[in-house]
């Protein structure tokens, strides 16, 4: 009868877990911590490759690539995100991301990170709020916390960084060229 209970229960916790929602996250490395980006928003991997600078454009832009045509603003996430400024290397890609935008509908940008980790699933519960910080900490785009093992994942709200103010110039030099 316990045999059974527990058959049963495992049954249950199996159904239990199927139902929750998970989400897939491309996870990568900047300044040795792990971030991530919902999958469904990656179009590609690339390595680095020089961009053509835009004038007057932020630091942290580092200009566009032609991507089979068209045109793709590439931003440096290490220094948008004010860390310490390195030389790329071999390890440096471009993730090729497709965010919405309400005026615009979807568009194409890319980021430039220290290094691809892997791909991780997250369950709707497993995923922790950002928490409260200083008021020099920006968590704006902070979607969440996840774990892998003993590491924190630092999940981004992708759409919501790349849809800011300060790259709001950006696309609407890329549009009127």
């Amino acid at each position: 009868m316990q045999d059974q209970q527990n058959e049963n229960a495992d049954e249950n916790d199996l159904l239990i877990s199927a139902a929750e929602p998970t989400e897939q996250y491309l996870t990568f490395f900047m300044d040795n911590e792990e971030y991530g980006v919902d999958i469904l928003s990656v179009q590609e991997i690339r390595g680095w490759e020089s961009a053509t600078a835009i004038p007057n454009a932020p630091s942290h832009v580092k200009g566009v690539i032609n991507l089979r045509g068209t045109v793709v603003p590439i931003i440096d996430l290490r220094q948008r995100f004010g860390l310490k400024e390195v030389e790329y290397g071999p390890t440096t890609v471009v993730i090729v991301l497709k965010i919405s935008n309400q005026k615009q509908g979807q568009r194409v940008m890319g980021i430039v990170v220290d290094a691809v980790s892997d791909v991780h699933q997250f369950k709707s519960s497993e995923i922790q709020p950002s928490p409260e910080m200083s008021e020099n900490a920006n968590t704006a785009y902070v979607k969440g916390l996840g774990s892998v093992g003993d590491e924190m994942v630092i999940l981004l709200d992708i759409s919501a960084m790349l849809n800011a103010d300060d790259t709001k110039p950006l696309l609407g030099a890329v549009t009127h060229h």
